[in-house]
Formats: structure tokens, C-alpha cells, sequence
């Protein structure tokens, strides 16, 4: 094996150099499988490096499965790991086009292909400078209850400043009401838990947020879709739903409707909540795109007080997806059983990501980080539309500010089709019927405004739309 040298001109540390060095060395095939690296001392002397650096570039290469580590004999190349199977690859390109066909790929497709159908932010939207910061402040304190599991409902410092927050949109809670989860996902799987058995029936809107049908599909109830309308779901329909079907449970967001952006008026979220007394249907709803709205709008939350619905939110929309943390506020009664699943089902708590999420939210700098994301999103909120009309399409419902435009093409389509080659183009689209329990809604695309600004997806979409 040659002796390693340093680079004369390099970002990288020295130990990353070294690793490097030895997975170049590996993967060219200059080192084989099975050859044994020279130990520490002998590397370290001849490469007129540290000790230390040996060390741990040896201990990376081993996480990485590059090589091995044999107790008293020393290390080993175990060789480069498998490549990628373009076989599966294709399988999962060709699968049905379903709420996990939509979760898979807006999570692991490769970094170049453009995503109009993805559900969050772009990177730079979100607040990764204050996370450096806070992570900073945090590496700096002394406090030993970073390496504990924490208090059941969760950091209590969080869930107070959370008490303020539902307080700003009318929602009066007691800071016991409060749980916190280590995601929105959780919270709204907890609260399904708390609420209904296998076999039972839960409304949905149609179309919905994706994910929960997929959750929904897990606990193994029966699904039942409603109409929505840009007011909120089609009080007929609700009424004859609730009255046939009888479900113990109903999941909406109220608030800048994923997917379409629509917020229920004050009329319509009267109505639902009387329907929901008069029937005894429990309400799940999600505020995850709260602070995205513009204006004050009409929370069921805030109308019931958390006599029968259930309130979930969390943060990823606005600071960090990778810093997971949820939350959920219910009435007294039902704390306690939520307390109890969560500790079934996770024990602890992400007390870490508890502890950022409430450094970033009281450091004076997260309602001017908010604004900031609003007037981005006017902005592509703008170039989007005029882009989805230019392809033939008409925007549903004509929401105002928000994340999220649902569109319709003008003409007969299949959207999923169109969705599974626009994967072929290195686009992911969202498709309606991805969203839709009647699978209703064939000639719509969800589109992330803020993920919809490259020209390329609309001269694709105008393509496939035949539109000149």
C-alpha cells in the first residue's frame, strides 16, 4: 500500500483526508478484500501523522463497512459494499401510485430530481442557522438532563411556551393538557390510538392529506371519504355520512387545507362541530401548517375547546423536518391515556429535540423567520399560479397564502400516469388521487409553491397536457 501524503490544497480535516485516501485505495481495488491495513503505530509513523487521527479514520472506515476490526490481529479490507440494485430501483418506480408511493419517494429519490409534489419547505427556507446557534448554546451548558429519557408529557419549558402559542389562537389550555411527541406523525398515530378500535369507521375529506389514509390503513379501520368544498366538507354530505356510517372519528386540517389550501369559514366549522355532538364523532386536527397562514382564521380547536377534538401540530414546516417534535393538547380526561400510549409505544421522549425546538422558538428571532417564509410563499404563490394556468390548468378553491395549490387540468387525464414519467424526467409530482378516498380527483396535481419554480416541470407538464 503507497503511504498516505496530505493534500497540499484541501477543505477537508486530516482525518478526512485519510479516509479518503483509503476508500479511494479500496474502491479503485489497490487494496483487496481481505488485505490487512498496517497497524495504528505503522500507519501513523509512516504517514508522519497522530496517532489519534489513525484511530479515527480506521473507526469511520469500520462504520462505513469498509473494513473490519479482528480482536488482537489488527484491521481488514472487507471490500466496497454493494451497489445500488437498479432492479429495485425500477420496482419502485412502477408500483402503484398510493399515499406510500408518494411518502417513499419524496423521501429517498436522489438530490437533482425537482420536487413540485414534495409536502415541506426547501432547505433554505428553514432556520439552519438558528439550529447552529442553538446547538451551539446547548453544547455549552452544563446540564446533565440532556442524557436523561425526561419527563412523560415532555420538556415542560416547551410545552409551557406552547400553553402561549394555543392561547394566540384562541385555544385555552392547561400546560398538563399538553403532550409532546417526537413527531406531528406521532401525535396524530397516538390520538388514532386513543380514539378508535380495528373495524371502526373515520371520516376523512376528500381529498385529504395523504398520510392520513396511511395511517389509517395501519390500524385497520374502514374509511369513509367526504366532499370538500373551498369552505370546508359539504355539510349534505358530512350529515348523511355521520348519520349512515356512524364514525367514531373525524381528521381534517381546518386551516390551510392539505391539499387543496382552503380554511374552513366560521359558518362551516359551526356546523361540523354540531353534527359532531349531535352524532358523538371525535375530531383529530391538524395544524402542522399553522403559522404559514396569513390570517387568524377558524380553528375548530378554538371553537370546542377541546371538548371533543384533539389538536396536533408541530414545527417541521417552519424550522427543521430532521429535528423531530410534536405536539398534542386534549381535554384532562383523555391526557392521561395519551401519556400511557405514548410510553407503550416510544417510552421517552426526543428530550434533545424538545430542548432545541424551545431555544429556536424563544430567541426573538422566530416570528421575523416566519414572516420572512410567508413573503417567500406570496411570491412563489404567484409565479406558480401563473405558470399552472399557462399549462391549462385552473387552481381549486383560490386559496389565499399557504404552501400548497391544488390545480385541475382542463382536459381528461391521468395524473398518477403522468406522476410515474415524470419520475423518468427527474420530477416528482403529486398526483390527486394520491390524496383522494374515492380516488375522485384523477385530473388534479398538488403543487409546493415554493418547490415549483424551475421552468422544467411546467414544460413537461405542457407536454403531456398537449397544451401549445
Amino acid at each position: 500500500m503507497r503511504s498516505f501524503s496530505r493534500s497540499l490544497v484541501s477543505d477537508q480535516t486530516l482525518i478526512e483526508q485519510v479516509v479518503r485516501y483509503l476508500f479511494e485505495s479500496i474502491e479503485s481495488n489497490r487494496i483487496l478484500p481481505g488485505t490487512k491495513l498496517p497497524s495504528i503505530r505503522e500507519f501513523a509513523a509512516a504517514s508522519k501523522i497522530s496517532k489519534s487521527t489513525v484511530v479515527e479514520a480506521y473507526d469511520r472506515l469500520v462504520a462505513l463497512g469498509f473494513i473490519s476490526s479482528k480482536s488482537k490481529s489488527g484491521f481488514y479490507v472487507l471490500g466496497r459494499p454493494a451497489v445500488l440494485d437498479i432492479s429495485r430501483q425500477g420496482a419502485m418506480t412502477d408500483r402503484e401510485v398510493d399515499p406510500f408511493w408518494m411518502l417513499r419517494h419524496s423521501l429517498q429519490l436522489p438530490p437533482e430530481f425537482l420536487r413540485p409534489g414534495c409536502g415541506w419547505l426547501p432547505t433554505d427556507y428553514l432556520n439552519g442557522e438558528g439550529i447552529r446557534r442553538a446547538l451551539g448554546s446547548m453544547r455549552r451548558e452544563s446540564d446533565t438532563t440532556l442524557t436523561e429519557y425526561g419527563h412523560p408529557a415532555g420538556f415542560r419549558n416547551l410545552r409551557e411556551q406552547l400553553q402561549r402559542y394555543l392561547a394566540a389562537r384562541d385555544i385555552e389550555v392547561g400546560v398538563d393538557q399538553i403532550v409532546l411527541t417526537d413527531s406531528g406523525s406521532q401525535a396524530l398515530d397516538l390520538a388514532i390510538r386513543l380514539l378508535v378500535q380495528p373495524g371502526d369507521t373515520v371520516l376523512l375529506d376528500d381529498p385529504c392529506y395523504f398520510n392520513f389514509q396511511a395511517s389509517l390503513k395501519a390500524h385497520r379501520v374502514n374509511v369513509v371519504g367526504v366532499p370538500l368544498t373551498p369552505s370546508g366538507p359539504d355539510l349534505t354530505e358530512f350529515e348523511q355520512a355521520v348519520a349512515r356510517s356512524r364514525p367514531r372519528l373525524y381528521i381534517t386540517n381546518s386551516i390551510l387545507h392539505n391539499p387543496t389550501g382552503a380554511s374552513f369559514t366560521p359558518a362551516h366549522a359551526h356546523k361540523v362541530l354540531l353534527l359532531a355532538r349531535q352524532y358523538d364523532v371525535s375530531i383529530i386536527e391538524d395544524d402542522t401548517l399553522a403559522d404559514l397562514n396569513e390570517r387568524h382564521g377558524t380553528r375548530l380547536s378554538s371553537l370546542d375547546q377541546l371538548q371533543r377534538v384533539i389538536y396536533v401540530g408541530s414545527f417541521s414546516k417552519t424550522l427543521s423536518g430532521a429535528v423531530r417534535c410534536g405536539h398534542i393538547a386534549a381535554k384532562p380526561e383523555w391526557i392521561d391515556s395519551l401519556v400511557d400510549l405514548k410510553l407503550a409505544t416510544s417510552f421517552g421522549n426526543n428530550e434533545l429535540s424538545a430542548r432545541l425546538i424551545h431555544k429556536l422558538l424563544i430567541d426573538g428571532t422566530y416570528r421575523k423567520h416566519v414572516d420572512g417564509i410567508r413573503q417567500r410563499l406570496r411570491r412563489t404563490s404567484v409565479t406558480t399560479r401563473k405558470q399552472i394556468k399557462n399549462c391549462g390548468m385552473k387552481i381549486w378553491g383560490d386559496p389565499e397564502g399557504g404552501l400548497f395549490l391544488w390545480a385541475e387540468a382542463s382536459k381528461d387525464c391521468d395524473s398518477s400516469k403522468i406522476a410515474q414519467k415524470a419520475l423518468q424526467n427527474n420530477i416528482l409530482l403529486a398526483p390527486g388521487n394520491v390524496f383522494s378516498v374515492t380516488k375522485a380527483a384523477n385530473r388534479f396535481f398538488r403543487f409546493n409553491t415554493a418547490n415549483s419554480q424551475d421552468s422544467r416541470i411546467f414544460e413537461f407538464l405542457k407536454s403531456e397536457l398537449n397544451v401549445r
